[in-house]
């Protein structure tokens, strides 16, 4: 029992001087990860699907916005958007969804989308040890609002209109009268704490329950204008049987490379890997 308590003991004392919650706006640099190279970029219209896996055990005490990495909240891992975000997160093999909150950096494996949460799993019915195929998509109202809550956060050049100069001169009292002492106030705005910590609003663990609708695994490629580059792919992953698909972004003519339908993960995973080994670098699975 002894060694229990001074174990704990220890315990705490390394979490009073442990790495301190600062929560911030991140969205950081190029990163490479599993071989693949990352670019986060700033968007509120992402609606993409894929495979999530839950987290392990492991992590930092801190997510990579600074915020505190806790299991027991609804929060999630994103290779490339902005921290944090706000998304719904909806399990496609039974329908359930739920707001998440990203705020962190993942997955650490091209193959997958997502890294979520326990307690994430837990609402959305998940297995902890498999992938499971869902759908992230962005919200952006309740994105723009969370990033606003922060320090760091990107904001525009606005030109301000320049404040008048007042000149005040300081005329000496009349006879017999003691002269006033004046304090002339600003227009500042109070300054915070430096020490102050932003209040980081909790996501309600709210379940909504839809259609199951699971879809078919796919490794999508690359999409080319020009049709001759989009053959010269397909032939390089002809041993797994790609295709090519013409598609249209508004009137534009697009083909797209992809390899499927898969039918199952391991097989996709297996895809996945060729097509990096091949020097196909954009190369994702996707749920449709």
């Amino acid at each position: 029992m002894r060694r229990i308590a001074a174990l704990l003991s220890l315990l705490a004392l390394a979490a009073c001087f442990g790495p301190k919650p600062n929560p911030h706006y991140q969205l950081g640099q190029p990163y490479q990860t599993g071989g693949v190279w990352f670019y986060p970029s700033e968007t509120y219209t992402l609606d993409e699907s894929g495979l999530a896996a839950v987290y392990g055990s492991g992590h930092p005490s801190l997510t990579a916005d600074g915020e505190a990495f806790d299991q027991s909240v609804v929060m999630a891992g994103h290779p490339t958007i902005q921290l944090p975000a706000v998304a719904r997160l909806t399990n496609l093999e039974n329908g359930r969804s739920v707001l998440v909150r990203i705020n962190d950096r993942g997955t650490g494996n091209p193959a997958r989308l997502v890294e979520v949460t326990r307690r994430t799993a837990t609402l959305l019915g998940m297995a902890a040890d498999r992938a499971t195929r869902v759908r992230l998509k962005i919200l952006p109202e309740e994105s723009h609002a969370a990033i606003d809550a922060l320090p760091g956060r990107p904001q525009l050049a606005m030109a301000a209109v320049p404040r008048a100069t007042v000149v005040a001169t300081d005329l000496a009292p009349p006879p017999g009268i003691a002269a006033a002492t004046h304090t002339v106030g600003g227009n500042e705005a109070p300054v915070a704490p430096a020490d102050a910590t932003p209040t980081i609003v909790r996501l309600p663990e709210t379940v909504t329950q839809g259609s199951a609708a699971p879809g078919r695994l796919w490794v999508r490629l690359d999409t080319f204008a020009e049709y001759p580059y989009a053959i010269a792919q397909q032939k390089r992953m002809s041993v797994w049987g790609a295709t090519v698909d013409r598609i249209f972004n508004g009137r534009e003519r697009l083909f797209r490379v992809q390899v499927g339908p898969i039918d199952s993960v391991g097989q996709a995973d297996q895809v996945l890997r060729d097509a990096l080994a091949r020097g196909i670098p954009d190369a994702h699975i996707v749920v449709d």
